[in-house]
């Protein structure tokens, strides 16, 4: 780890690794039914999820993500057949991150459970300033500037399209020759409806 990085790791401390934080990213917090049902499947809604619904998420490149112990803890889950590939510590149910199944969009979002105890030190890293997206299912009114989402996504997408242009995108601790490193589990039909029902 080099001064430049910024810690990640589950609650327990068996899986740990790092995050470039000269790394661009891109906080927001996202309100919509899939995240919260997530928090929802994990058993543990309250540390994971703002009062009225929000995951405080830190989307980058995951050639910028790095594990460096407990590797064999993550595991990764999935709300449906073609749903996101959400990763999680399986020791302590910890989430960790959310990718797309395609091993070449390189996007990925950090939950802000594994990189600190507290939002002020994701604040301190990356800045405070996050944007509310998929609002629709917030808990309560949320002011969102939707131009500002808008920019914030077209920066993602043009970080992840360059990764695949210049191959960085097979820089990844999610996945190896272009398969997740963890079988993703498929939540059953009553498995899913008790998550969504909990939202």
């Amino acid at each position: 780890m080099t001064s430049t990085d910024h810690p990640l790791q589950c609650r327990c401390g068996r899986l740990a690794g790092v995050v470039a934080r000269a790394a661009k990213v891109t906080r927001a917090t996202c309100y919509c039914r899939d995240c919260q049902a997530y928090a929802h499947a994990l058993g543990n809604p309250e540390a994971i999820l703002d009062r009225i619904g929000g995951t405080d998420i830190l989307a980058t490149l995951q050639q910028h993500v790095r594990l460096t112990k407990g590797a064999e803890s993550l595991a990764c889950l999935s709300l449906s057949e073609r749903g996101l590939l959400r990763w999680y510590a399986s020791c302590c149910n910890t989430p960790i991150a959310n990718t797309t199944r395609n091993p070449k969009l390189s996007y990925v979002g950090l939950v802000h459970t594994c990189l600190g105890p507290s939002p002020h030190s994701l604040d301190a890293a990356f800045g405070a300033t996050s944007v509310p997206v998929n609002t629709k299912h917030a808990k309560a009114p949320v002011t969102a500037n939707s131009l500002g989402a808008l920019a914030s996504i077209a920066r993602i997408f043009a970080s992840v399209a360059r990764s695949r242009l210049d191959g960085t995108y097979k820089q990844s601790p999610f996945f190896v020759a272009a398969k997740p490193v963890a079988a993703p589990r498929v939540l059953s039909a009553a498995e899913r409806e008790r998550a969504m029902n909990a939202v």
